[in-house]
């Protein structure tokens, strides 16, 4: 089978996505059996990132069209989307680099549309530098959600073969727990049972997380569970959808970290992330379920604190890469199952 075609968006070029990407790219040539790999980006941005990573910025070479990657290991091959950002600082907010990273997801999804890549993976971006620039998105997700027009559709955190699915994501915890739906929540079980067909796991059962402490305890915590949880759960399962819960929080997470459940799903942003996180680190990877090409990302920031300093860890770009490399060849087969869940 062909390797797939995997463009890689560099993120703000004000935060670490450059030093990472040259990283991922020159340090790790066992990346370029799995994909052939080009950057959507800015070429003088790399050059510095490439710098600040200790490589040599000569590497990098800019083509005009995804048919002149050669995937040769020594190279970095970057896509020149808009205008040059050498003027940006590193560290610091600034609309341009905002505007730039919001380019190269847009541009990423234009060549996926017309067949040109096969899968995207993204270094990050900056909300706040985005804002700036005048382009409103909550961050990524959403933004790719809006490209190919679809409305169902979960951040997903994975770790080996662990997936935990969110029911919301970038808001506040006020506007998560309004957005606790029972439509919502039986969207996204069915979004994670699609999934989990597609990836040959069909009939795995699905837990879900409580939105309250002890999931409300019969409604002294809360009538989430009550109003919203439970009538989704009860009719996923006269669907046929192996579903369990809702199950307090602090239980069914560490189950799921030790094994018990491969699919979990959970309310807010933070319920997921923060556990994640802290026992998988950048063991970890953050997946967009319900794309028609498939999207995979670091599960980090810009870490504009530590920009320009040489010290940023590539670990889950490389691994978003491998990840993206084994479900691209497969991703059409994924979207079949899941289509209809996304309209």
């Amino acid at each position: 089978m062909t390797a797939p075609v995997l463009g890689i968006t560099m993120g703000d070029a004000s935060g670490i996505g450059p030093e990472i990407t040259a990283k991922a790219l020159l340090r790790h040539p066992e990346l370029r059996a799995k994909a052939r790999l080009l950057v959507v980006g800015d070429s003088d941005a790399m050059r510095r990132g490439a710098q600040i990573a200790g490589l040599d910025p000569g590497c990098v070479r800019t083509i005009g069209h995804p048919r002149e990657c050669t995937g040769a290991v020594d190279r970095i091959e970057v896509l020149q989307t808009g205008p040059s950002l050498s003027h940006v600082r590193l560290g610091e907010v600034d609309p341009a680099a905002g505007d730039g990273a919001y380019r190269f997801v847009v541009e990423a999804c234009r060549l996926s549309k017309e067949k040109s890549i096969d899968g995207i993976v993204t270094a990050p971006l900056n909300k706040t530098a985005l804002h700036a620039a005048g382009h409103m998105y909550p961050g990524h997700t959403e933004l790719l959600a809006e490209q190919f027009g679809v409305r169902n559709f979960s951040l997903v955190l994975s770790a080996g073969d662990l997936y935990v699915f969110h029911i919301t994501t970038h808001m506040s915890l006020r506007q998560a727990i309004e957005h606790t739906t029972k439509q919502r929540v039986l969207d996204v079980i069915r979004l994670s049972a699609a999934f989990s067909q597609a990836l040959g796991v069909k009939g795995e059962p699905i837990a879900v997380a409580g939105l309250n402490p002890h999931a409300g305890e019969n409604g002294l915590f809360g009538t989430e569970e009550r109003d919203a949880l439970e009538p989704a759960i009860e009719e996923a399962r006269r669907l046929g959808i192996d579903v369990r819960g809702p199950l307090p929080a602090d239980a069914v997470i560490p189950q799921a970290f030790r094994g018990r459940w491969k699919f979990l799903i959970v309310c807010y942003h933070d319920q997921g992330h923060a556990p994640f996180k802290s026992v998988y680190g950048d063991r970890g990877v953050n997946i967009t379920v319900g794309l028609p090409v498939v999207r995979v990302s670091v599960d980090h920031g810009t870490a504009f604190d530590i920009a320009g300093k040489g010290v940023a860890d590539e670990s889950s770009l490389v691994l978003s890469i491998e990840r993206a490399a084994v479900l691209a060849p497969r991703w059409n087969e994924i979207w079949g199952s899941m289509k209809s869940e996304v309209a």
